[in-house]
């Protein structure tokens, strides 16, 4: 019996790595994305511990000053991540996009391939059923015969 072989099978490859790849870049997106929210988190953070450590006692004018510019620079730096943030969000939105439709150009393929798949099984049974077939008759044939014969 031949094996089953599908036509389109480099194409559907193709297909298959670029699916991956397509996973790939989303995976890497929404790590950035990940890493920039850890971020503004630590920033938070670290605005609420040294405002906190701010108003403890024994601080002259100019260490509040340094504390005022560095919440000043978590201000900006927090301000900064967050439009990251969004950037990010933009480039996981577009990587899943990518993804999904890699995912359905692929889906295309694999149906055609197990449709043609089921159809070649379906030809290959009815084949072998008319093979059968042929042999049972022949055999009946061949019996009746020596049925006539003999009698």
């Amino acid at each position: 019996m031949k094996q089953f072989s599908f036509d389109l099978e480099s194409i559907l490859d193709v297909r298959k790595r670029r699916e991956q790849d397509a996973e790939i870049a989303l995976g890497r997106a929404v790590g950035d994305l990940t890493r920039i929210e850890r971020n503004i988190a630590a920033v938070a953070k670290e605005k609420i511990r040294v405002s906190l450590e701010r108003f403890a006692l024994g601080y002259g004018v100019a260490e509040l000053l340094t504390f005022d510019r560095y919440v000043q620079r978590l201000d900006a730096t927090k301000e900064r991540l967050i439009k990251d943030a969004a950037q990010a969000e933009l480039k996981v939105e577009a990587a899943r996009e990518a993804y999904l439709e890699a995912s359905r150009d692929r889906d295309v393929l694999d149906k055609v391939k197990s449709d043609e798949a089921a159809a070649y099984r379906k030809k290959i049974f009815n084949e072998e059923a008319k093979v059968l077939d042929d042999i049972a008759g022949s055999a009946y044939v061949k019996r009746r015969s020596l049925e006539e014969i003999h009698a």
